[in-house]
This record gives structure tokens, sequence and C-alpha cells, in this order.
């Protein structure tokens, strides 16, 4: 089994896998790092959770142990599509790095343009950013990405996801063409393909699983829920996610539970949190400084539940996630494989449980076909409201018959004010009602004779 000794690595890289707990390079690693080294592109395909990260940031920091940066002209770049992802690789950079004189700058949203800035200015050797912040540093003037010598993208599917192919594209041609390529992605969508086609110069193709495929080590499940009266359709899923989370106990230790928009995001943490769950939502729109408290939180163990939106579905690199639970189905087959690579990391076990309405049902089918396997079917720990039964109709009266002349034509009351009263003489009083002078109620001869 080959050891990160046998790579070719900088002494000084090896000793901090070592001090990291590291030993064995993974399969994208063992494939990826050798053909880096030696100066040539790379296509890395491989499903999240596999260790892509060091395989870029190991070689590039051996690369760059010789040399030195200068004012705004970064030597490498690494463009990441979340901010989350962007942290990640920061922080790896920061692990594997620690015994070099290597400096970096983070370029992502949120954060000032001027502490940013202060940071290009001195000169860094590994710029990592999300594409939207660098060309907005590019176009102030702040940035050259002339003197790049490594260019990494990470996560390219997520990027074609995001709409960042335009941007992508444009970065590249700001680059010199003389520069070395490593390009990543979980899956090889027509586009990404053309894009490695146009960019990459006769790449080294290091592909360890099947595309779009969940590890093995994760047990999944699906609970096809059936919402019952719509008026409490959301409040009865809600419910559900909660007797699913209790179901498990204490196996449960953390969980990432996926939604598809911000909105619910919002609404299902405030909802886990009425009734006494330890949660918290992430999502594009929380100010970055949140964004990463609450992330600190869930990493180190003093959040349990953290409520994300497929911002978080990558990069979030928590090697201990015992569960997933999808309170929405993707849109997106391969967010399926994305969300629930969060669990089952690194060999470990993990279990990923989805909540499916019936309008979800086709995106289910697809999710199935893409990895090639059904899904276990799991019983609804919570039932739908029973329909109330019906009440039983009045039977209606039938209708007396009539003949043709109406002999047996019911005589009706007089309609309007004053039905039903009657004048001195017996006779029916109509309308005036009440009100009815009394010299009008008398009779023709009566009037006469007056």
């Amino acid at each position: 089994m080959t050891k990160f000794n046998e790579l070719n690595l900088n002494p000084k890289v090896l000793k901090a896998i070592e001090e990291a707990g590291y030993e064995t390079p993974t399969p994208i690693q063992e494939g990826a790092i050798p053909a880096a080294l030696e100066g040539r592109d790379v296509l890395g395909i491989a499903q999240t959770g596999t260790g892509k990260t060091a395989s870029f940031t190991l070689p590039m920091i051996t690369m760059l142990a010789r040399g030195r940066a200068r004012a705004r002209m970064p030597r490498s770049l690494v463009l990441c599509p979340t901010r989350e992802l962007a942290a990640q690789v920061a922080e790896n950079f920061d692990t594997y790095a620690k015994h070099l004189k290597l400096t970096k700058a983070l370029l992502i949203g949120g954060v000032s343009f001027k502490e940013q800035d202060a940071l290009i200015d001195r000169g860094v050797d590994v710029l990592i950013a999300t594409p939207g912040r660098l060309l907005d540093h590019f176009e102030r003037g702040k940035l050259l990405l002339t003197g790049v010598q490594i260019m990494v993208v990470d996560e390219a599917d997520r990027m074609l996801d995001m709409g960042f192919i335009p941007d992508i594209e444009r970065i590249f041609s700001l680059t010199p063409f003389t520069r070395q390529t490593l390009f990543f992605s979980a899956t090889m969508a027509p586009e990404i393909e053309r894009i490695t086609n146009t960019f990459l110069s006769a790449p080294k193709r290091v592909e360890v699983a099947r595309q779009a495929t969940a590890s093995e080590t994760i047990e999944q499940g699906v609970v096809m829920f059936k919402g019952g009266r719509r008026d409490r359709e959301a409040s009865l899923k809600r419910k559900t996610l909660r007797a699913l989370i209790d179901a498990e106990g204490e196996k449960c230790t953390n969980a990432i539970i996926f939604c598809n928009r911000k909105t619910e995001v919002d609404i299902c943490a405030k909802s886990l949190k009425k009734y006494g769950y330890d949660a918290a939502a992430i999502h594009g729109d929380l100010d970055q400084s949140q964004r990463m408290k609450t992330l600190d939180g869930f990493r180190d163990g003093t959040l349990r539940l953290l409520v994300a939106s497929d911002v978080a579905a990558r990069g979030l690199d928590v090697p201990s996630v015992s569960h997933v639970f999808n309170f929405d189905v993707p849109g997106h087959p391969e967010d399926y494989v994305h969300r629930i690579g969060r669990t089952g990391r690194a060999g470990r076990e993990g279990k990923a449980i989805t909540i499916c309405s019936g309008r979800d049902e086709k995106a289910l089918a697809a999710i199935e076909s893409l990895i090639q396997k059904e899904i276990p079917r799991i019983d609804n720990p919570v039932k739908a409201d029973e329909p109330k039964p019906e009440a039983p109709k009045p039977e209606k009266k039938a209708k007396p018959a009539e003949d043709k002349k109406g002999d047996n034509r019911k005589e009706r009351e007089p309609k309007g004010r004053g039905r039903g009263r009657r004048d001195d003489n017996d006779r029916a009083v109509v309308g005036m009602g009440d009100h009815l002078p009394s010299f009008i109620a008398l009779s023709f001869d009566e009037r006469r004779a007056g």
C-alpha cells in the first residue's frame, strides 16, 4: 500500500501530514499527486468525501515551496463555488503548509474589500477565491492574474449548477496559457467536458469511482410522505422530521438537514428550536460571520442539528456527521449524492433519510436511476390525518304529482309583506303589511256607503 512518503512530496509537507494523523493517501490522492508534481494537467473525477482537497493542495504547496510572491500577482489560484468550500481549502492550506513560509489570501463575499486588498498588495503565493469576488477585485484594478503558475478549479459541476461557467471561462482567459491546470468534479456534464477539452492540455484523467455514486458505508432510506389536509401538510412534514430524528435516538449524534429553499431552512430551524431541539440555520443570505460561527459550532460539537440549503452540501468537512436528513428531495439528482456524502466519510458508517412527498416522486426516480439502485422505503412514524366520514345527506322529498290542468297544485300562501294577514271579512290582505290604511281594507260596497 502506498504511503505519503512515496509520493515525492516536500519533507516539510510530509511532516505536517504526519502531525495531522494521515498515513495512507486516498485513491484520488494517489492518482493525482504524482501527475501534478510532474507538471501535468489533471482531470480528477471522484465523489465527494474522497480527499480531493488534499490531492491538489499537497502538490501545490510542494511546487510553491521554491520561489517568492510578488505584489498583486498571486502564484497560484484556487476557484471554489461557495464561501464555505473556499474557507475549507484555506484551512487545509494552513494545516499542510504550517512548516513553510507561504502566504495565502481568501477572497470571498461578506468580507471587507479593504482587508482583502491589503493581503493582495503584500503578495500571496496562494489565492483562494469564489469567481464573483475574484472578478470584482480584478475589475477594480487590484489584482493581476498574469503570474499564475497553477490554477485549480474545484467542484466544477457545482460551478455549472450555480451559473459560474462564463466567469470560469473569463478567468481562464486572464491567466497565462502556460499555467498548469488541476480540474476536479464529481460528475462530467457535457458543458464540463467542453471546458476541459478547451482549457486543459493532455490531462491525466483520474477517476476513482463511478460518476455520482454514493459511498457504500451510507445506509439510505426514504419515507413516502402523504400530507393529508393541505393546510396542515407543511406542519405534518416537520412533525415527521422530528419523529425520524427521535427514532434514531442516541445514534444520531449530529445531523445535517437539507431543504431546497432558503425560506424553508429558516422555518424548519425555527420549528426545531421551538420543540426543544438544538438546531441552527445556514444558507447564502446569512451574514458571513454568522455562517462561520454556526459552522464552527457544528464542527466542535456544540451544535447538534444544522439546517442547510445546498450551499453547505459541498465543502462542509466534518468527518463525524452521523446522519443526513433530506427534508426536501433535491431537484438535481447529483445534489442527492453530494448531500448524503456529508455522512459516512473516511470509511465511517452513516445514515441518510429522505422525506418524499407525492410531488417529488419523479425527482426520487431520477436519483435512483443515477445511483443505479432503489432506495429502501421505511415507514412514516407519523400518520397523516384520517379523512372524516361524510355525514349522510338528507333525503329529498318527492314533489306531489301534478296533472296537466294543475288540479293537484298546492294552494300557495301569498308572498311579500303582509303575508298571512286577513281583513275583517276573512279576506287575504296582500302588499301593505302592518301599515295598511284601514280605508283600503274596506270592501267596495262599504266604501260607496261611506
